[in-house]
């Protein structure tokens, strides 16, 4: 089946973002058998029906790797019919159209603005496929023979939804609340795909979510909330734009931030005594602190409070971007595979956490655990709120947020092998995090152990 990939926004502006970024424009045109016809170079002398053929392999090249989906995603079979023979559409992936063979004319436009972004004959059959997987009250109109068919406007009401959150546990975290809203704005039948080990943890603070952990095409429209670093009209915007905790929302049409749900434990305390979570690893090393023994510092100082600490990686080392992060010496080896719901338990009954812009972090402020954030990759403005977030903003920082450079190239992408190499994350000084540690306590009117005897 002939594939036309459509935008909602100025495809001139992903055209000149693609072709900049492409140096070896070759389509590889395949029969039915799926074996290699030939080979085609496209350059500024193809003409136009390969060019755009070009145009539809990359854009499909891109949506597979986005989502790691396979070629198979793009041939299932539309939800709705139409009442015409081969005319059907759903909103699985974006807006998805199937045009039979014959005079047919379709335009498509989104109903709130009014705007036209497709308006074309289609005469030898084939599956539109929008680009833009966010929300967006489509609209769009079918002529046959230059007489109107078919017309429809996105209604979710009373429809089979569901909702596909992929990536880290900060993701996961930061999207759930707009799921409920989400569900609750369009009184859809909604349904949320996450990850297997998120599971127990999304039903038990949205008990009202049907979770799944497949995604199932017999649905009137599914939706892939994705976190990136581009301007691509897949998403919504880029995250270097927009706070992670709104990104959801956003994503979802719902321009307000969700509610935060309150978390019942269901596990006593690990011990009696008070005590400390920190988390020292994150997803990548280039986002740990990096100042030399920094965290035997904090620990000790908290030790001196009176304080148990508890590390709560998942494991004691950890070794990626050519750095090495090990457990503090002097924190309680807590480290190991534990569930999420462990987790959970286990920091809401912490008198507070410190680690970095992490999962735990997320996971940390979801239950309502106080959070020192250590973290200067990243403007404050990025992730969740907390005062008591630590950064040194004198040296370089921020650049994940630095829509001027691209965070994930390179471990520094400002300083690659320089000596201010990561600086942002090595020189937050120990005082600094003791001096939040401080402001915590007596904030939240907690007394230290030592204090009490």
């Amino acid at each position: 089946m002939k594939k036309y990939f459509f935008c909602a926004k100025n495809i001139e502006d992903y055209r000149k973002m693609y072709n900049a970024a492409i140096t070896d424009k070759k389509i590889t045109v395949t029969n039915d058998a799926g074996e290699v016809v030939e080979e085609k170079i496209i350059d500024e002398n193809s003409d136009a029906a390969d060019k755009e053929l070009f145009e539809q392999h990359l854009f499909l090249d891109q949506l597979k790797k986005m989502f790691e989906l396979s070629d198979k995603v793009f041939d299932y079979k539309t939800f709705c019919a139409t009442g015409i023979d081969g005319l059907r559409y759903d909103f699985n992936f974006g807006l998805r159209i199937d045009v039979p063979k014959g005079n047919f004319r379709v335009r498509i436009g989104d109903a709130d603005s009014g705007d036209i972004f497709f308006d074309r004959r289609i005469f030898d059959g084939g599956r539109l496929l929008s680009l833009e997987q966010h929300y967006i009250r489509w609209h769009f109109e079918v002529f046959r023979d230059n007489e109107k068919v078919f017309e429809h406007t996105l209604n979710l009401a009373g429809q089979p939804v569901t909702l596909m959150i992929a990536g880290a546990m900060g993701d996961h975290i930061a999207l759930l609340p707009f799921a409920t809203e989400f569900q609750k704005r369009h009184r859809c039948k909604l349904t949320v795909c996450v990850q297997d080990y998120l599971k127990d943890f999304a039903e038990h603070l949205y008990p009202d979510l049907t979770l799944v952990d497949k995604i199932y095409f017999e649905t009137y429209a599914t939706y892939y909330p994705v976190m990136m670093l581009s301007d691509l009209s897949i998403g919504v915007g880029d995250l270097r734009n927009m706070p992670l905790e709104r990104m959801g929302g956003a994503f979802l049409g719902l321009n307000a931030l969700a509610p935060k749900p309150t978390f019942k434990p269901t596990a006593a305390p690990v011990t009696r005594d008070p005590y400390v979570c920190i988390a020292v690893q994150a997803s990548g090393n280039r986002k740990c602190w990096l100042y030399d023994g920094g965290w035997d510092i904090v620990v000790d100082y908290l030790k001196t409070l009176g304080y148990r600490v508890f590390c709560i990686d998942r494991s004691p080392e950890q070794i990626n971007d050519d750095l090495t992060i090990r457990k503090p010496d002097g924190a309680e080896d807590f480290t190991g595979d534990h569930s999420i719901m462990e987790r959970a338990n286990m920091l809401y009954h912490a008198e507070f956490f410190i680690g970095l812009s992490s999962g735990l972090a997320w996971l940390a402020n979801a239950v309502n655990c106080p959070v020192v954030m250590i973290c200067g990759f990243s403007q404050s403005w990025f992730e969740f709120y907390t005062p008591y977030r630590v950064a040194n903003r004198l040296v370089c920082n921020g650049c994940l947020t630095d829509i001027r450079v691209n965070y994930l190239k390179r471990r520094c992408p400002r300083h690659h092998d320089t000596p201010r190499e990561l600086e942002c994350q090595k020189k937050i000084h120990p005082r600094q995090v003791i001096n939040a540690i401080n402001r915590l306590i007596v904030d939240k009117g907690l007394i230290p152990p030592a204090v009490k005897h």
